[in-house]
């Protein structure tokens, strides 16, 4: 049986946002009105709604599409000072039970006192308006980074399947969305939450493909946006090409962490010192691409490596699922994530629609090259080709450029470690921010920091920013704090082949 996993997926969430609401109660164009979700909605329960929002806002009296979003409400009317709008990360996640997850993973009640917080599946997800690529079961299971390229020849071969992808999303039932779903459509849907909410400013928390979120939206409605914190960034392109390539470049940061868990823990059989743990990665995927052990084959068995390296608290998970395929044992199981359809079309509407990616072979031929030799351990994969090499020309609008034109009201949040969205990058977003932003590093490994990580120093300052609005002076390094493991931080299920 073929696995699924979540590589490139996991690299854009932070968390698993498990309220399943009802069908919501419909706004009006200038008021919310909030019914209760269903009754098997995460808890604490949530209040739902939908709000009509333009298709294309270049014609905004046109054909209307519907926005699903939910509430947390504060339940100190003296302390609240307004909505927080939370975003999990993705393209492509359910955010309609992210505030109940974000409350039940440790958010101070300080800031659960001063916001209502607003949830809600972006367009084309979930319950809003979703897209569909018409992917096949087989496609779902090869997943959406392509298969580890060892040769150029490797790269051509994908060139066919990543093709066929693209043609099905350009001519699906729902291809009429295929323009218009961009991260920058989305940002002016919050606008348009912000105003049916009655809010002259809009506070935000994103994280992942969140915090690019939060960035479009803090440049297109600069004097709209209140606090803004942007947590586990991606750099100014948003989940471009680079932001691709640079997960490769996050596995290298982050494994040395648990290269020395698994040395630490001879009963895992990987090796007693961090170069034969190193070595032993190697070698299981030299293995499996010769001959898959209980469903995995090389590209998987990097991609679950990948994957549970987004949290502490699943080393132990990772280190027996390496040591039951190294004895052919089998693994512990990965549970099934829901409409995995639905989750990976939406994702290549966005990112294939935001920017352009290169459109010829050997262009990723030239970069699997390149990066298998900088990154061994997932290079030739993020480095290959993919549906976005052959996307429709058709483009609404340019990306939006991230600048430093602005209020001073964005503090970033970063784990040194992230494999899914590195530091590098995180350092070219502050670059572009300039005096708009105050960046706060963790000395820690995982992705995402405010609630789910450990780093007391980091929390505070996001907790103090939200409720007081004083961020540092300057940029912060937070020192390293010992811990006993993380709070859950990766989005499981998913699907790298």
């Amino acid at each position: 049986m073929r696995r699924t996993l979540s590589l490139g997926l996991a690299a854009t969430a932070v968390t698993v946002a498990t309220a399943m609401p009802g069908r919501p109660v419909a706004a009006t164009p200038d008021t919310v009105r909030w019914g209760p979700c269903s009754e098997k909605a995460a808890l604490p329960p949530l209040d739902c709604s939908t709000l009509e929002v333009p298709l294309d806002y270049r014609d905004p009296d046109g054909r209307q599409i519907e926005i699903a979003i939910s509430r947390l409400a504060s339940k100190d009317p003296s302390k609240r000072r307004g909505v927080l709008l939370t975003n999990p990360g993705g393209p492509g996640i359910t955010g309609l039970g992210y505030p109940a997850v974000l409350a039940g993973s440790g958010l101070p009640q300080e800031v659960l006192d001063s916001y209502d917080l607003i949830g809600l599946d972006p367009r084309g997800v979930g319950r809003s308006a979703p897209v569909t690529c018409d992917l096949t079961p087989e496609q779902q299971a090869r997943g959406n980074v392509p298969p580890y390229a060892h040769t150029a020849a490797d790269v051509a071969r994908e060139a066919g399947n990543a093709r066929t992808v693209a043609e099905q999303c350009a001519t699906s039932r729902t291809a009429w969305m295929l323009p218009h779903t961009t991260t920058a459509n989305i940002a002016r849907d919050m606008d348009r939450i912000r105003a049916a909410l009655g809010e002259p400013k809009l506070s935000y928390l994103g994280a992942s493909y969140g915090s690019y979120l939060g960035a479009v939206y803090t440049t297109l409605f600069p004097k709209r946006s209140d606090r803004v914190v942007l947590d586990s960034n991606l750099g100014p392109g948003g989940y471009d090409v680079t932001a691709m390539r640079l997960l490769a470049r996050g596995l290298e940061d982050r494994f040395p962490d648990f290269a020395a868990f698994a040395a630490a823990h001879p009963e895992y059989g990987l090796g007693t010192t961090p170069q034969q743990v190193r070595a032993k990665f190697f070698d299981l995927a030299k293995r499996l691409e010769a001959k898959p052990v209980q469903g995995f084959d090389g590209t998987s068995f990097r991609g679950i490596t990948f994957d549970r390296l987004y949290s502490d608290a699943d080393m132990p998970l990772l280190a027996k699922t390496w040591q039951a395929l190294d004895t052919d044992q089998p693994p512990p199981p990965i549970p099934p994530f829901p409409n995995i359809e639905n989750l990976m079309s939406a994702r290549f509407l966005v990112i294939c629609g935001d920017t352009r990616w290169p459109e010829t072979v050997r262009e990723y031929q030239r970069n699997v090259t390149v990066d298998r030799l900088k990154y061994p351990m997932l290079g030739g994969s993020t480095a290959g080709i993919g549906p976005c090499a052959f996307w429709p020309d058709e483009r609404v609008e340019p990306p939006v450029r991230i600048g430093d034109r602005g209020p001073s009201n964005v503090l970033m949040v970063q784990n040194e470690r992230d494999p899914g969205t590195p530091l590098v990058g995180a350092q070219e977003l502050r670059r572009a921010f300039g005096k708009r932003a105050t960046m706060v590093t963790a000395d820690q490994g995982g992705h995402g920091v405010h609630p789910f990580g450990p780093n007391t120093c980091a929390n505070s300052t996001v907790t103090a920013f939200l409720t007081t609005g004083q961020r540092p002076s300057q940029d912060l390094a937070c020192a390293a704090e010992p811990h006993v493991g993380t709070a859950r931080g990766a989005l499981s299920g998913g699907t790298a082949r």
